[in-house]
């Protein structure tokens, strides 16, 4: 009698790939419902970085990134009395910008950035900072959101700067979805009327800074509140209701 052979493993199936799941449009008028009310609260939303000029705003948020915006405010007051173009920067001196700086974090690396995007400046810019994102993100400590901080703050250009705040607010209030900066960026590109776009993203900043706090988000005080679906909501604002009143912070 033949020897019974016990079968081998199964071959593997093919491994189905995932459909993934297509997040819906956000509704056009509670997008718009949402940022007339953040326009109603702050007509005039503006950075919290201190500047004299578009150099120094530029070397303001160069400085900024893992640091705070007082901080560098701290730091850049006695820096821009000294240096307030690329001209004088370069003439500080990389050692003098560093003492200048030291207060904030990762300050070496930083004012080798800035003395070598003034160097860039003189040599390429005849010491004007560029309106173009393209000759802004090839200067030294300059990405995107760089550019597009100093974009939309000294041009007026209606960019969509996203920081951990507007990352997190964009989320929450369902604006956009994505794992980066840049994907959040796009979707709220899409999302936001053309009459917001000018100070969409100090609002959303400034909300994310003030209000719609990573750890312990103020719900009870939020504008946009009864608008929020997100699971970190803990106040009850009530059923949607479009057109409220809003008064302006003072």
């Amino acid at each position: 009698m033949p020897k019974a052979v016990r079968p081998g493993p199964s071959p593997p199936k093919p491994a189905r790939a995932k459909a993934r799941k297509r997040r819906a449009r956000p509704n056009p008028a509670r997008v718009d419902e949402i940022f007339r009310r953040l326009a109603a609260e702050r007509p005039e939303p503006k950075g919290e970085l201190e500047y004299v000029n578009p150099y120094t705003l530029l070397v303001a948020v160069v400085l900024s990134a893992q640091a705070t915006d007082a901080g560098v405010n701290k730091a850049t007051r006695g820096l821009f009395k000294a240096a307030d173009s690329p001209k004088k920067m370069v003439a500080l001196g990389l050692v003098e910008v560093e003492q200048r700086i030291k207060t904030i974090g990762l300050y070496r690396n930083k004012a080798k950035n800035v003395i070598a995007l003034s160097e860039k400046l003189i040599a390429e810019h005849g010491g004007q900072v560029p309106r173009e994102r393209e000759a802004l993100e090839a200067l030294p400590g300059v990405g995107r959101k760089t550019a597009n901080v100093v974009l939309n703050i000294a041009f007026g250009e209606p960019t969509m700067a996203v920081d951990t705040h507007v990352f997190r607010v964009a989320h929450r209030l369902e604006l956009a979805a994505g794992k980066t900066p840049l994907e959040v960026e796009l979707g709220l590109l899409k999302v936001i009327p053309d009459k917001y776009m000018r100070h969409a993203h100090h609002w959303l900043i400034l909300h994310g800074r003030y209000i719609c706090q990573a750890r312990k988000p103020r719900c009870d005080q939020c504008v946009v509140c009864d608008l929020c679906n997100s699971a970190d909501k803990w106040f009850d604002c009530g059923p949607p209701q479009y057109g409220r009143a809003i008064e302006a912070q003072p």
